[in-house]
């Protein structure tokens, strides 16, 4: 097997535990990798301000993946690439969301927009990204600089309905999937984890076969699918662990640093 040179990692049920804690353990693991020169970076569905907290203690000198991967920022926050979605998606995704009866907010690159402060999971965001939304009667203005749009609701199935229905109204000019089974993600077209893993394979001039993913949701499956070695979490849906090369413990267990530790016996180091 090809040594890897490249660890990415998702962020959330992956990296941080279910109280978004990046425990000793995951950062011990990061230092490991760094010690056996292997580079290592994260990708999320996350606005590029609620990866800010992670570079530093993980001592991340490689770009990074914000909005499932359609922005990439170096470590410094500044944009590298920066993919917004058009303009007639996220009037026709913001009418699909309305439909359904989802929570709805929009990220622009540096802000977070929401119509309710005292929507369901705005606490949960405010605690996961570090920062408060900007509250608004109307997103028209934001529409040609939205880089994600997203339903938010506790109704799981009624969510992955409207998945479904999203995807069928927008085809493909954007990208629409669920990030958690309580959020669903629209994002730039042809812009996803995978893309992000490709682009930072040519960055570091390194092929698929040495680099590895570590993830647990859908979104995830481009970036397995894109590296030579991928690990799902303990935590994952089956469709997830069954896409992936091995399977570790969950985010509550471990999990992480568990696979950090798979990747170096595979041939890491």
């Amino acid at each position: 097997m090809r040594p890897i040179a490249l660890v990415v990692s998702d962020v959330d049920g992956t990296l941080l535990t279910k109280d978004k804690t990046l425990t000793e353990g995951a950062k011990a693991a990061v230092r490991r990798l760094h010690e056996a020169n292997i580079a290592f970076t994260i990708t999320s569905s996350r606005p590029a301000i609620g990866m800010r907290f992670l570079i530093e203690p993980l001592q991340i000198k490689v770009p990074v993946g914000a909005f499932n991967g359609s922005c990439i920022i170096d470590p410094d926050l500044n944009p590298l690439e920066l993919h917004t979605i058009p303009v007639g998606a996220v009037q026709r995704s913001l009418e699909v969301l309305n439909e359904f009866g989802t929570d709805v907010w929009l990220f622009t690159w540096d802000r977070w927009l929401a119509r309710d402060e005292s929507g369901q999971y705005v606490p949960l965001e405010k605690r996961a990204i570090r920062a408060d939304p900007t509250i608004v009667t109307d997103f028209t203005p934001y529409l040609a600089s939205a880089c994600k749009v997203v339903g938010s609701s506790a109704d799981a199935p009624l969510l992955q309905a409207c998945e479904i229905a999203m995807q069928k109204a927008l085809g493909t000019q954007a990208t629409a999937v669920r990030s958690q089974s309580y959020y669903l993600d629209v994002t730039s077209p042809d812009c996803d984890k995978g893309t992000f893993v490709k682009a930072m394979a040519s960055r570091l001039g390194i092929p698929k076969e040495a680099v590895a993913t570590i993830g647990d949701m859908r979104n995830d499956l481009p970036m397995f699918e894109a590296s030579g070695l991928s690990i799902a979490m303990g935590n994952a849906t089956d469709e997830v662990k069954k896409s992936a090369t091995q399977v570790t413990a969950s985010n509550e267990e471990e999990g992480f640093a568990a696979a950090i530790e798979m990747i170096l016996r595979s041939g890491g180091a």
